[in-house]
This record gives C-alpha cells, structure tokens and sequence, in this order.
C-alpha cells in the first residue's frame, strides 16, 4: 500500500514545467465546504476562539479547498472570511493562516513585497525566494505580482537593489531559464564550465555578468553536468569558488542558485534546520518555507531533513515552536519520519 500512495503522491498536481509535486497538504476526499464554512464561523464565534478548529480545517484543505470555503462562508455569514480570520487571530499563527489563504504564487509575491517594502530591503527573504523558484514558479509569480500589487516585479526588485546583485536577480525574475532537454550537449556542457572557470577563478577579478548569464539562461540538469564539469578545470568546486570570488548578497545569491540546482529540498532543510538552531525559531523563515512549499515539496523537503539532519522535521518544529503556532506548523508539516 505505501508505495501506491507513494505513487500518488507524485502524481498529484504536475507543476507547471512538469515538475513532480510532493505535497504534505492534499486534498481533502470528504469535501465538505458548507460544513467546513459553518465550523469557521462557530470556532470565530465562540468565546476565546476556538483556534483548534480553525487549524484544524484550514491546515488539511489545499488552497482551491480553502477558497471555496471562504466562499461558503461569505454566503452563510455575509462577511468576508479573510477579514473574520484576522479579527479572531493574533501573532504567528494569524500569520500562518492569512498566509495559506492565498495561493502559493501569492503567497510568493507578497513575500517578495513585504521585502522590498518600507525603509531597508530584506534581502535575505528577497534571495530566499527569488533564487530558489524554478522557471515556472517565477513567470506565475511575475503575473501574480502584477495582479496583486498593479506594478512589474522587474521594476521593483530594480528599484530595491543594486549593483551585480540587482542585476542577478532581474536575470532570474525575466524567467528566460532554458526548459531541459532530452539531448545531452556535452560540448556546450564544456564549453559553460570553462566560461565560469576563465571568468572567476582562472583571472584576477571575476566576470559578474558571465556567471549572471550561464546561471540564469541554462536549464537545471545542463548546470548540475557544467557544476560537475567545472570541477576538472577548477581546483575548487563551485560552491568554493562562489565564495572565494564574491561576497554579501551576490555570494549569498550565487550559493543559493547552485544549492537549488543540486537539490533544492536539502537547500530548504538546511533553512529550516538553521532557523531552528538556537533555542527559539527564526519564525519568518520557518513560515514562509512550511507555508509556501506544503502543496510543492515539503513531504520531500522532510524526507531529505530526516537524512541529513539524524531527526525528523516534525520533532525539531515540536521542540523549538509551542501553542497554537505549532500545532498549525505541525498539522501542515503532516507527519513525523
């Protein structure tokens, strides 16, 4: 039986570019939306908040599932469900939830406002997102941006940035990454590695805009041959060459990229376990990464953080998050390994 829901699993939703999903949130086979709607209203009704049940129902529907209860509630109680959410909620788990009420290109793209919004950008969310989003996530989320907030992300990120990073990261959201191909161009292959070898490590200085260009325009498996590659021409790999060449924003950027085309789910478990070193959690990033990947790959992202970090995801949220927060982390980070 486990490998016929393994199976499942990764037919569920084939994400744009034919990526094969791993969500840990999936839809609920019972669907009730009325009654999922009328449970809202009595647990945002009830003295105190019945926040249990609210995590409850929000955190096993999928996004399409949580819309149509906002729907059903808006014809039951004629109010607007986001609005009654953040009038009965407060702090982490108010953002939790007001977060899974939008789709996960949304969700996205207020991230990336709220960065660059106000005094001083928070680029470590800006590279967060925007370096690891693959080529269709970006396009939708370009679209989406444009929908939510009437402006192109281009012309933000340009306004927010500058320099090399700025120039990086405008190269990722045009979203102009080659899809992958079923033939294998090993003399492109060379030919990319020994561009970034002649343009970082081989010379004094480091040519920004050849990496800028190899790492933004080349599909995903031609660049972890080229990673491979480049290892026979350059004494260090790339990830060491990253960092010997670059620093700041654009060393965090170019590390970022190439963490995700090696395996992006590790490059989100090393977050997660970094957000959770200390005694607390670092909630922004814990969040953002539980909300926005649930209907992605979280169930994958927790498979590679069991492997590579000896405990299970769901224990080590158990152990640094308490009360209503967790439980809603827990519920969406749907299970223990």
């Amino acid at each position: 039986m486990a490998m016929v829901s393994e199976f499942l699993g990764q037919l569920t939703l084939q994400l744009g570019g034919g990526e094969p999903t791993y969500p840990t949130v999936v839809p609920e086979p019972n669907f009730d939306p009325d009654k999922d709607a009328a449970r809202i209203e009595t647990a945002i009704k009830t003295k105190g908040v019945d926040e249990q049940t609210i995590i409850d129902v929000l955190t096993k529907r999928t996004y399409n599932q949580r819309r149509e209860i906002a729907f059903a509630y808006e014809r039951r109680a004629k109010k607007d469900m986001i609005s009654a959410l953040k009038g009965a909620l407060s702090g982490s788990l108010e953002t939790v939830i007001l977060g899974l009420m939008k789709s996960t290109a949304q969700y996205d793209a207020s991230e990336i406002k709220a960065s660059i919004k106000g005094l001083g950008t928070d680029e470590e969310s800006l590279i967060d997102i925007v370096c690891s989003r693959s080529n269709a996530e970006l396009t939708e989320i370009r679209k989406v941006y444009k929908e939510l907030f009437k402006k192109d992300l281009e012309k933000d990120v340009a306004g927010d940035t500058s320099g090399d990073f700025a120039k990086l990261l405008l190269a990722l959201v045009e979203a102009k990454r080659a899809e992958p191909s079923s033939v294998i161009d090993y003399q492109k292959i060379d030919e990319d590695a020994r561009a970034l070898y002649d343009a970082g490590v081989k010379r004094k200085g480091t040519d920004v805009k050849c990496w800028i260009s190899i790492m933004s325009e080349r599909s995903v498996p031609h660049l972890q041959k080229v990673f491979e590659r480049y290892k026979s021409y350059s004494p260090y790999d790339m990830q060491e060459s990253i960092r010997k060449e670059v620093k700041g924003d654009l060393e965090k950027s170019f590390l970022t990229l190439v963490q995700c085309f090696e395996n992006k789910q590790l490059y989100f478990a090393n977050r997660l376990q970094d957000a959770m070193k200390s005694k607390g959690a670092k909630e922004k990033v814990l969040t953002r990464i539980t909300v926005s990947r649930c209907e992605v790959d979280l169930k994958k992202i927790r498979q590679e953080f069991k492997a590579h970090h000896g405990k299970s995801l769901y224990q080590t949220i158990a152990e640094h998050t308490k009360g209503d927060y967790q439980r809603a982390l827990l519920s969406l980070c749907g299970g223990d390994d």
